[in-house]
């Protein structure tokens, strides 16, 4: 059983059917039962605080409030050297700038535990096994790829067994204290 991890992403919903499948294949303790949220991400920062307070709620309020919304394409399915298969984005700066004012904000949190030096903004789709391969992964996405992707929303999910929610929501480019979605920050859940 995980114990659960927080994590700040960008949500892919043209993807989610593909990963929810993905997902339920390996664990579905994972599945989540939060309309709200998107199993297919872009992971900015994570894993992230595990009980944020209001100030490190507002601190991220406020680098997304200063962070215009921008247009990105996913369709370069690759693998990592681990065999993690992905889509990558094109362009991926914005993403690369974000996670960059995030860390500088929470330097207690480097990016996948710090594994990784420079962490290339990615969507997970699987990992090279028998019969999986880029190449199988490719074909089975090529009705949906490319992906146009207008991002304008981060998403604080936690990621446990049985207990996968958004947290909260903010709008790209919104001013400080109006909430990114109905429902803001679910403090209850903090």
């Amino acid at each position: 059983m995980s114990p659960g991890h927080s994590v700040l992403v960008v949500p892919v919903p043209e993807l989610d059917e593909y990963i929810r499948d993905r997902t339920a294949h390996y664990d579905a303790s994972f599945l989540s039962s939060d309309p709200a949220f998107v199993h297919a991400h872009i992971t900015l920062l994570g894993p992230w605080l595990p009980k944020p307070s209001q100030a490190d709620l507002d601190t991220v309020a406020s680098i997304m409030a200063a962070s215009d919304p921008f247009d990105t394409t996913l369709a370069t399915v690759d693998t990592f050297p681990n065999g993690l298969i992905h889509l990558r984005a094109t362009p991926d700066e914005p993403f690369r700038a974000l996670t960059a004012a995030l860390v500088q904000a929470f330097p207690q949190c480097p990016p996948y535990e710090g594994r990784f030096p420079d962490p290339v903004p990615h969507l997970t789709l699987d990992r090279c096994a028998d019969g999986i391969t880029r190449e199988s992964v490719a074909a089975d996405l090529r009705h949906l790829l490319p992906v146009p992707l207008h991002v304008d929303r981060v998403d604080l999910q936690w990621w446990a067994n049985h207990d996968c929610h958004v947290r909260g929501s903010w709008q790209l480019g919104s001013p400080v204290g109006e909430p990114g979605v109905p429902g803001g920050i679910d403090r209850a859940h903090l």
